[in-house]
C-alpha cells in the first residue's frame, strides 16, 4: 500500500486493485487534503489577530502592531523550519526533546503536511504575545522573541504533549487496562496557556503603556482607534477557531472521524457563545461601568473557544456550554487581577483542566473512578509544567534589568534606537525648536490629540 501511494500520490493507479486496497490507498490522500484545507482556513486566524490587535491600540501604533503579526508568521516559519520541528517531532530523541530533521533534512515527503499543520500552531502561540506587549516593545527585540518562541520554547512543549515519545503524552501505566495520559487535542495548554504565560511575563517586564495608570494608581481607559476593525478581527478568529479545533482531529476518512470533527466544531460554537454572553452580561450587570461592551463580548467569546481547544472532541455539548460560561467568568476575573497588579494586559489561558472532568467516556462526572481523578491530576501537572517552562524561558528572553533594578544594562538611547529624537526639528504646530528633544511617545500623543507638547 505504501509503495502504491508513493508512486501515485495524486492520481488513480493505472492497474486494477481490490476494493479494500483501493480504499486503503485513498484514505491517506484524503487525510492530507483535509489537513491542508484546514491549515489554509486557520492560517486566516493570523489576519484575525492582526485586525483585533490593530483595532485595540491607538492609531499611532497600528503599523507597528501589524508588522509584528506579519513577523510572527515569517520569523516563526524560519525558526520552526531550522530547529522547531526537529525539537518537537524528531524521531531520534528522548522524553524531553527530539533532535532529528533539522532544517527538514531527510524528512519524508509524506510528513510535509505534518510540518505545515504544526507550524500554524507555533505561529498562533507567538501571535498571542504581540497583543499583550502592544505599543511598547522594541522592534528588533521582538524579532528575536518571535524566532526563539517558535523555534525552541513552543516545540519543546509540543514534544512533551503531542509526540509519541513525550513524557506527558506517554503518561503513566498503572496496569495494562489502566493508563493516564495528557489530554489536549487542540492546544488549550500547549498553545494558549504557553502563549498566555509568555504574554503575562512580557507585559510585566515592559511595564504598562504611558498613561495607563494615573498618579493614584487607578487604571485609565486607553481606547483603541477603531472598534469596527477589532470586531472584524474577532469574527475572523471565530471562523478560524472552527477550523483550528475541528481540524485538530487531523483525519476525516476513518470510521467516526467526520462525526468527531462535527462534534468539535459544534462544541467550539457553543463554548464561544456561552463565553461571549457571560462576559457581556457580567459587564452589563456590575463590572466597572455598566454597558453593553462589544470588545468584552468578543474577548469572552474567544476565551470560550480557547477553553474548548483541550477537549472539544471528547465532551458532550452541554459540557461545552458549561465550560464556555466558566471561561467567560475567568476572562473577567483575570482582567481584574492583572489590572490590580498594574499589568497592562489580560491573561486568557487556563482551560486544559476541564477535559478530565467532562470527558464523556472517562471523565470524573461520568465514572467517578480513581483513574479519572488521576487523569485530572496528570492534566494539572501538565499545565503547571507548561506554564513554568514558558515563564522561565520568557524571563530569560525579556530580561528583568529595568523592572527589577531600575536601569537597563545597555540604554537604548546610547546607540540610537528611534525612541527619542534630538537635535532634529519636529514641527508640531511650530512649537518645537531645533535644539529641543522630544520623546516620540509624547509627540505622537500630541499629534493624535491635536495638542502641542514641548
Amino acid at each position: 500500500e505504501r509503495n502504491v501511494l508513493n508512486k501515485y500520490p495524486y492520481q488513480k493507479p493505472k492497474f486494477r486493485l481490490g476494493r479494500n486496497l483501493e480504499v486503503a490507498i485513498y484514505i491517506p490522500i484524503l487525510r492530507k487534503h483535509f489537513i491542508k484545507s484546514h491549515v489554509v482556513a486557520f492560517t486566516v486566524m493570523q489576519a484575525g489577530f492582526a485586525f483585533l490587535e490593530a483595532g485595540s491600540v491607538r492609531s499611532k501604533n497600528t503599523t507597528n502592531i501589524l508588522i509584528k503579526n506579519v513577523l510572527d508568521v515569517f520569523m516563526g516559519a524560519i525558526g520552526y523550519w531550522l530547529f522547531g520541528y526537529a525539537f518537537a517531532f524528531g524521531e531520534a530523541g528522548n522524553a524531553f526533546i527530539g533532535y532529528q530533521y533539522f532544517a527538514l533534512a531527510d524528512l519524508p515527503v509524506n510528513k510535509y503536511s505534518h510540518w505545515v499543520f504544526h507550524f500554524v500552531f507555533a505561529a498562533t502561540a507567538a501571535t498571542i504575545v504581540s497583543g499583550a506587549m502592544a505599543e511598547r516593545t522594541e522592534f528588533r527585540a521582538y524579532l528575536a522573541y518571535s524566532c526563539f518562541l517558535s523555534g525552541f520554547v513552543y516545540p519543546i512543549v509540543t514534544h512533551w504533549a503531542w509526540d509519541a515519545n513525550g513524557w506527558l503524552l506517554s503518561g503513566v501505566n498503572y496496569s495494562p487496562e489502566e493508563a493516564i495520559t495528557y489530554q489536549d487535542v487542540a492546544g488549550s495548554g500547549v498553545v494558549h496557556a504557553l502563549g498566555g504565560t509568555v504574554a503575562l511575563i512580557g507585559a510585566y517586564t515592559v511595564g504598562p503603556r504611558l498613561g495607563k495608570f494615573g498618579d493614584d494608581g487607578k487604571p485609565r481607559m486607553l481606547q483603541g482607534h477603531t472598534v469596527p476593525q477589532a470586531a472584524l478581527g474577532g469574527f475572523i478568529l471565530f471562523f478560524g477557531f472552527l477550523a483550528f479545533n475541528g481540524g485538530s482531529q487531523a483525519a476525516i476518512a476513518g470510521a467516526g472521524d467526520a462525526d468527531i470533527v462535527a462534534l468539535s466544531i459544534l462544541n467550539t460554537v457553543l463554548g464561544g457563545a456561552a463565553g461571549a454572553l457571560t462576559a457581556m452580561m457580567i459587564k452589563r450587570l456590575g463590572y466597572a461601568e455598566k454597558y453593553w461592551s462589544l470588545l468584552f463580548t468578543i474577548n469572552g467569546g474567544l476565551t470560550g473557544m480557547v477553553a474548548l481547544c483541550a477537549g472539544c472532541n471528547t465532551i458532550h455539548p452541554y459540557a461545552a456550554f458549561i465550560i464556555g460560561i466558566i471561561a467567560g467568568m475567568t476572562y473577567v476575573s483575570w482582567s481584574n487581577v492583572v489590572l490590580f497588579f498594574k499589568i497592562d494586559d489580560p491573561l486568557d489561558a487556563v482551560a486544559v483542566l476541564s477535559v478530565p472532568i467532562f470527558n464523556k467516556e472517562s471523565g470524573i462526572l461520568y465514572t467517578g473512578s480513581l483513574l479519572a481523578f488521576r487523569a485530572f491530576g496528570w492534566n494539572i501537572l501538565g499545565v503547571v509544567v507548561i506554564m513554568a517552562w514558558s515563564a522561565s524561558l520568557a524571563s530569560l528572553l525579556f530580561g528583568l534589568d529595568i523592572p527589577k533594578h531600575g536601569e537597563p544594562a545597555y540604554p537604548l538611547d546610547s546607540y540610537g534606537d528611534g525612541w527619542t529624537l534630538a537635535q532634529k526639528r519636529i514641527t508640531a504646530k511650530g512649537k518645537v525648536g531645533s535644539n529641543q528633544a522630544i520623546v516620540v511617545e509624547e509627540y505622537a500623543d500630541a499629534v493624535q490629540d491635536n495638542t502641542t507638547t514641548c
